[in-house]
């Protein structure tokens, strides 16, 4: 486990050291725990999280295998993207830099970009 993490957080050091967020563009970041996934806008230059959203806030409905034709993490991923897209909408943020926070861009951070650019969103 110790070696996965560690090559997650050198390809997360590579992909930072080549995007920043800036209050016209913020960076819209992603982490996933072994339960939940987050994602929040972040104006790098001031330090501040601008809007986030997390699986947890997600209303789960009772048979989600019906609705979704993914497995239903990625379908809650990608709920996630939709819903953080409105609320960057709300605050008039249309275009961001995607950071997939070293993670490989597949599976639930595939559908949360998707989500997200789904929502309104642009990167």
């Amino acid at each position: 486990m110790q070696k996965k993490q560690e090559k997650r957080n050198r390809r997360h050091k590579r992909v930072r050291a080549k995007i920043f967020g800036t209050a016209q563009r913020p960076r819209l970041c992603v982490f996933k725990s072994g339960k939940h996934i987050y994602a929040q806008l972040i104006n790098d230059e001031k330090g501040k999280t601008l809007v986030a959203a997390s699986s947890q806030e997600i209303k789960k409905p009772k048979s989600i295998r019906q609705l979704a034709d993914h497995p239903p993490k990625i379908y809650i991923a990608k709920e996630v993207g939709k819903s953080l897209a409105k609320k960057a909408l709300e605050k008039k943020i249309e275009k961001v830099i995607f950071d997939r926070g070293g993670y490989l861009y597949h599976g639930k951070i595939k559908a949360l970009a998707e989500g997200a650019r789904e929502g309104g969103l642009k990167f």
